[in-house]
């Protein structure tokens, strides 16, 4: 007798609810599968009362009850990885298949059946994990934002249709959070929707395409980019439209483009090899970097770049997200500005964004600002009463090394020159004027030679400094060690230096 049994169409509703079925001694052949929403559940009517469905945000059986909780089933992890990509695809056999290899893998004794190809089980879920791979890689590629309004604090938000052949929108709603997280932005599609609003990332039901844009402005701007990159002698039609399918142009603006500019790619081509041969144009003097070479460089940068007195922290804020005055713009996600009280008594000043600040646009919010905020904590300090800032504005990173099993993040702090850090000071030093702090923190190398200059060492000169002459500071700084420095630290050594660190703290915040 076959066992209807329902889930939501998402891996951790299958997973809880095999679990059951396995602990259960239930065998794939009297399990019938089928999804919440659609009619093939109602053939058989309930589901079987002796094995309660599982929700997504109840308890399932596995937890509820001692003894089956207890029950551990050996099953390889490349077989999670897997099956959480198939959960994904649309082919309603997906359950029952995967359902039937962890069977195997650990009633029936085939622990190592995944690596067996010939298998028609196993072909089937990695063909099905193909197709999966793909509709993601054609979300990344071919969803096309439009913008729709901006908010009144001057936040854009964006809106784009996507028809994927799968159930991706989850799988892939990171990676556009981590791409594009200084904008405002939601991707509509059937089956579900994504939404990003700076701070969390939301899901709700999917809707028709009338419910997205259809135009604006910057698709001109995109054809007339896409148009200026067209490469007439690199054409080849058949690779063109196998990695952008037909059935995704209606929802690209240079789509309309195609047909002229393949159509007339030879002519073109001839040209091009026909033109005569032109010496390059002399790259443009970099007068920003003429600067920094001068031996006045700070004051002359400072001088040519000051900000304007009458401008606010918000108007300077929203300036520097502009910045392009070293490459780190090219690589970083935003720039993360200062924030906090615009009069406030103290200024903690760190070195430069990391993984995880670039990702949220804000200062102190990975793992060293933690440790921060737990040593304010335990000096009677609130964060909301001081004005947090970065020395450099944008992360500085290099990736990890391929082949090392590396499981912390896959872009590695990495150190700022000194040309990138004098790139920054305008915006630094006019943070400090426009807060006018009592006193000054700054926290490791980079951040003392922000105020100081590049002479300064933090473990030679901590405590209180003198900061440049050119920068206008009538109060008291300080330097100490960055909290990250203390996270490298052996457990041997971190207690001695934490407590250090605290002691430091609490010099500078006696002058407050």
């Amino acid at each position: 007798m076959s066992r209807a049994t329902t889930i939501d169409p998402d891996f951790s509703s299958w997973r809880a609810r095999a679990r059951e079925l396995l602990a259960a001694e239930i065998p794939p052949t009297e399990v019938f599968w089928s999804e919440t929403g659609t009619r093939q559940g109602e053939l058989f009517g309930e589901d079987d009362p002796g094995l309660p469905t599982s929700r997504v945000g109840e308890p399932n059986l596995a937890d509820s009850n001692p003894s089956e909780s207890a029950i551990s089933f050996r099953v390889p992890k490349s077989f999670f990885g897997l099956a959480e990509t198939v959960a994904c695809h649309t082919h309603p056999e997906r359950w029952a298949v995967l359902y039937r290899l962890l069977w195997r893998m650990t009633r029936e004794g085939e622990r190592h059946l995944l690596v067996v190809s010939t298998d028609e089980d196993v072909r089937r879920v990695r063909a099905w994990a193909k197709e999966v791979g793909r509709d993601l890689h054609k979300m990344r590629a071919f969803v096309r934002f439009r913008k729709v309004r901006e908010t009144e604090e001057g936040r854009e938000q964006f809106v784009a249709w996507f028809e994927p052949e799968h159930r991706i929108v989850r799988r892939n709603a990171p990676f556009f959070r981590k791409r594009f997280a200084g904008m405002d932005w939601s991707i509509f599609t059937p089956d579900e929707c994504a939404h990003w609003d700076g701070r969390e990332l939301t899901f709700s039901p999917g809707v028709s395409q009338s419910e997205a844009p259809d135009f604006d402005a910057l698709e001109d701007l995109w054809r007339s980019y896409y148009k200026s990159i067209f490469n007439p002698a690199r054409l080849k039609l058949r690779a063109m439209q196998s990695e952008m399918p037909m059935k995704y142009w209606k929802n690209l603006p240079e789509a309309e483009l195609i047909g002229d500019l393949t159509r007339d790619a030879s002519q073109r081509r001839d040209e091009m090899i026909d033109r005569p041969t032109r010496e390059p144009r002399p790259a443009p003097k970099n007068l920003y970097l003429e600067k920094l070479e001068d031996q006045n460089s700070i004051a002359l940068v400072r001088e040519a770049e000051a900000v304007p007195e009458q401008e606010t922290l918000s108007e300077m804020k929203t300036r520097a997200e502009c910045c392009r005055a070293c490459p780190l713009w090219e690589r970083a996600t935003q720039t993360v500005f200062g924030e906090g009280r615009e009069d406030a008594e103290v200024m903690i000043i760190g070195e430069q964004p990391g993984d995880q600040e670039d990702l949220a646009g804000r200062p102190f919010v990975g793992p060293a600002g933690e440790l921060l905020h737990s040593v304010l904590r335990e000096l009677g300090v609130s964060r909301e009463d001081l004005y947090l800032t970065n020395a450099v504005k944008h992360f500085k990173w290099r990736p990890s090394p391929k082949g090392v099993n590396h499981r912390g993040p896959t872009r590695l702090h990495d150190k700022a020159d000194r040309g990138e850090i004098a790139a920054c000071r305008p915006w630094l030093w006019g943070e400090i004027a426009k807060v006018s702090p009592r006193v000054i923190l700054t926290l490791g190398n980079t951040a003392g030679q922000g105020i100081v200059g590049p002479d300064f060492r933090v473990l030679r000169d901590r405590g209180e400094v003198m900061p440049s002459p050119d920068l206008d500071f009538s109060g008291k700084a300080f330097a100490t060690v960055h909290p990250s420095y203390l996270l490298r630290l052996p457990r041997g050594e971190r207690g001695i230096e934490r407590a250090a660190f605290v002691e430091d703290l609490r010099a500078a915040f006696s002058h407050a």
